[in-house]
């Protein structure tokens, strides 16, 4: 069984880094919670992410001050998709159940 959540979020750039992540919006992020409740380290949760035609395996991980998930883009997946920082893209997260 597998849950996904397709949402629109802005591409931003990590402060103090050059990772690139996008906010998973707070009503998905308490839904990804509940469904899996035991989580990876750093309490990380393994996704399959789409942005456009592009499709990779990766985890969202707790932004903990915000209270939700944050998905890092990274280049390859941007350059595919002739995406930058403030980009607002469509993403797919699909999570499989157990």
């Amino acid at each position: 069984m597998e849950a996904t959540f397709t949402f629109d979020a802005d591409l931003y750039l990590h402060s103090g880094g050059s990772w690139v992540f996008l906010v998973v919006p707070a009503d998905d992020s308490d839904d990804i919670s509940e469904m899996v409740p035991t989580r990876n380290g750093f309490g990380s949760v393994r996704v399959r992410a789409q942005i456009g035609d592009t499709e990779w395996m990766t985890s969202v991980f707790p932004d903990r001050k915000r209270k939700v998930y944050v998905l890092p883009v990274k280049r390859p997946v941007r350059k595919a998709e002739g995406i930058v920082v403030g980009d607002t893209v469509e993403v797919s997260l699909s999570i499989e159940l157990e």
